[in-house]
């Protein structure tokens, strides 16, 4: 592989490259982790891939950091706006394999920390699942909602 390597004139991070034995073994690769992943339907087993666990917790890192404090001052609009670019973004070019779980744990973050950035904004005590539900946030806000149907997204190019 390193005389490949070498006539591509290329080289060969030591430290990250390594042998995988897939279906037993499970490896990232651009963002997603590609291994063993079970048919919901069916029950079977192939190889697939899905979401890796760094990109979800970098992308909700993203989303606290957009609806921290420091933005409190900022337009109710604007933030939303940021928001859905960065979900709409995200799950476009993570739309390959099973999603849903992914999807709905960014779903459920984004949905937190928007509702939490909107009780700092408006001085309201407590969680703001009373003033702020799910169905205000994604219906008179306007934030996306990645887990409603993986197919049928209105921004997904056809």
């Amino acid at each position: 592989m390193r005389n490949m390597m070498r006539r591509l004139k290329l080289t060969v991070n030591e430290t990250k490259t390594s042998l995988r034995r897939v279906p037993d073994e499970s490896f990232d690769f651009l963002g997603y982790t590609i291994g063993r992943c079970h048919s919901p339907k069916t029950g079977r087993a192939y190889i697939g891939t899905r979401p890796s666990k760094k990109k979800i917790t970098r992308l909700c890192r993203e989303i606290s950091e957009a609806t921290g404090r420091r933005w409190t001052l900022k337009d109710v609009e604007d933030r939303v706006t940021k928001l859905n670019r960065k979900l709409i973004g995200w799950s476009n070019y993570f739309c390959l394999g099973p999603v849903s779980k992914a999807y709905a744990a960014v779903d459920q973050h984004a949905c937190k920390r928007l509702r939490q950035w909107l009780c700092t904004k408006h001085k309201v005590r407590g969680s703001g699942t009373a003033q702020f539900p799910d169905q205000y946030l994604h219906e008179e806000l306007g934030l996306v909602q990645l887990s409603v149907r993986t197919r049928n997204f209105p921004w997904a190019k056809t």
